[in-house]
């Protein structure tokens, strides 16, 4: 039977294939996250089934977002070409839906379970997540995510993410937690407002979740704001009050830069009567719907990079954070257990010169004293003496030093609370602690100059990363031609 180490190996190799053709750049990333694995491996900050690489998707992300009857289900099924996802005025599913490619013409539709246990996907191990914000709702991940199937071209290669309507006032725990996953794993994300309810004044708790808290992100570039179904404010005297209306919320939300796509679905809309007015909305509207597919169509670029930078984070953050605080923590260990023998050391000599004087053991500078004089009759009795301290004296040590790592064990778990090091801080300071490692060293085991090389070597490594993806998109050097 494999082991869960093999099949991760198996995983890893199997991405590597796929990569060779695909980006051969992202092939190469795959191999620095290895190195990064085996430093871990090492220090014990990982478990042999864990890896780096699997804990961010490989497939380029796109995110929807959006308000209640916002249309995002309409605007999916458009793009596809398949009336996938129901859509309707009210909200029609309540959970995140991941679609993905298939080769099959029949769409298929998988429980949560497939997505929280499979590694290759955004949501892998997601109801853990949930536990820890919504305690008991965990274990009900099929009620939050679901998986389906699509055999559209435009889905080879990427995954798209529905969400359910969004209102951060009646959201629960969990899928806020999901959100803001689901935003940071994405290489795209697009936000829809209803233009039918032209009042986001109401929304303030809303917008500050989708505009507000995400504007002030280092990828906020990701993010396509779209005011959907404005073919339903054609009919208004001036339908640009409806826009300005919006802009005006969103710009108090906190964006006053960017672009803001208006647009409507072919499909299902609203007939202008007005030539004019229908052909300055419908030109309108294919310009953003053409702006906003070559976004989606392009998001290779975007995974490019956003993996590189995942690898640089983890990268710094590892040599940062993980082995800092691992290295503080083995010091205070080292000083705990030192300080702690020194005082009972000093303790039993104080208490032995204290006693023997009393009882008028010494004769000068030597030692005299019956115990000893019958230990010296006896066979072995000596040898028999310093073999019991020397026993004595280990069993001491061990336990000191074990007592010495658990009265640490609540500040390292809070201290990985607060800053969440990669890695398992608090499983590497047990292993580092065990009783065949020497107190004396005081530095974790197998971190030093060669594996401080080879991290750098990894950061060098995505400059290096970066400056062959952007000859290969953007080509500065490259003369006309």
């Amino acid at each position: 039977m494999t082991s869960t180490a093999d099949a991760l190996q198996q995983r890893l190799s199997e991405l590597e294939s796929h990569l060779e053709q695909e980006n051969p750049v992202l092939l190469s990333a795959v191999q620095s996250f290895r190195v990064l694995d085996r430093v871990a491996y090492r220090m014990g900050l990982m478990a042999p089934n864990q890896s780096f690489a699997t804990q961010i998707p490989w497939w380029p992300l796109i995110s929807i977002l959006g308000t209640f009857s916002a249309g995002k289900s309409t605007f999916i099924n458009y793009y596809l070409g398949h009336k996938l996802q129901r859509s309707g005025n009210q909200a029609v599913d309540d959970r995140f839906t991941v679609i993905v490619y298939s080769p099959e013409d029949i769409s298929h539709t998988l429980p949560g379970v497939a997505l929280d246990s499979d590694p290759r996907f955004p949501f892998f191990r997601m109801s853990h997540a949930i536990e820890e914000v919504a305690g008991g709702e965990g274990s009900r991940i099929d009620t939050y995510l679901q998986l389906k199937t699509c055999n559209s071209e435009r889905l080879r290669g990427k995954i798209i993410i529905d969400s359910p309507g969004f209102d951060a006032d009646a959201q629960r725990t969990g899928v806020l937690r999901i959100t803001d996953h689901m935003i940071d794993l994405s290489d795209l994300v697009l936000v829809f407002f209803d233009a039918r309810h032209p009042e986001p004044g109401a929304m303030r708790d809303t917008l500050k979740h989708l505009v507000s808290d995400t504007i002030k992100r280092a990828d906020a570039g990701k993010f396509l704001y779209i005011l959907n179904q404005l073919d339903s404010a054609a009919g208004e005297d001036n339908p640009e009050d409806v826009v300005a209306a919006w802009l005006r919320s969103i710009g108090e939300a906190g964006l006053t830069a960017g672009r803001f796509y208006t647009i409507y679905c072919p499909e299902v809309a609203i007939h202008i009567a007005d030539e004019h007015r229908r052909k300055r909305f419908e030109k309108k509207r294919d310009e953003d719907l053409n702006d906003i597919y070559r976004r989606m169509e392009h998001v290779e670029v975007e995974r490019a990079y956003r993996i590189i930078a995942a690898l640089r984070k983890s990268v710094t953050e590892f040599t940062r954070d993980s082995v800092p605080l691992l290295q503080e923590t083995m010091r205070r260990w080292r000083r705990r257990t030192l300080v702690t023998e020194s005082v009972l050391l000093i303790g039993a000599v104080a208490g032995f010169m204290t006693w023997s004087l009393q009882a008028n053991h010494w004769q000068g500078m030597t030692y005299h004293a019956e115990w000893l004089e019958l230990v010296k009759s006896i066979p072995w009795g000596v040898m028999g003496l310093e073999g019991a301290l020397l026993v004595l004296a280990i069993l001491i040590h061990f336990a000191i030093r074990h007592l010495a790592a658990l009265s640490l064990m609540h500040w390292l778990r809070k201290r990985v609370e607060k800053i969440n090091p990669p890695g398992n801080v608090v499983a590497a300071f047990k292993n580092n602690t065990r009783f065949w490692r020497p107190v004396i060293l005081g530095r974790p085991f197998g971190w030093g100059r060669k594996t401080r090389t080879e991290l750098d070597e990894v950061l060098q490594s995505c400059e290096s990363y970066i400056q062959t993806l952007n000859e290969r998109f953007t080509n500065p050097n490259r003369s006309k031609g």
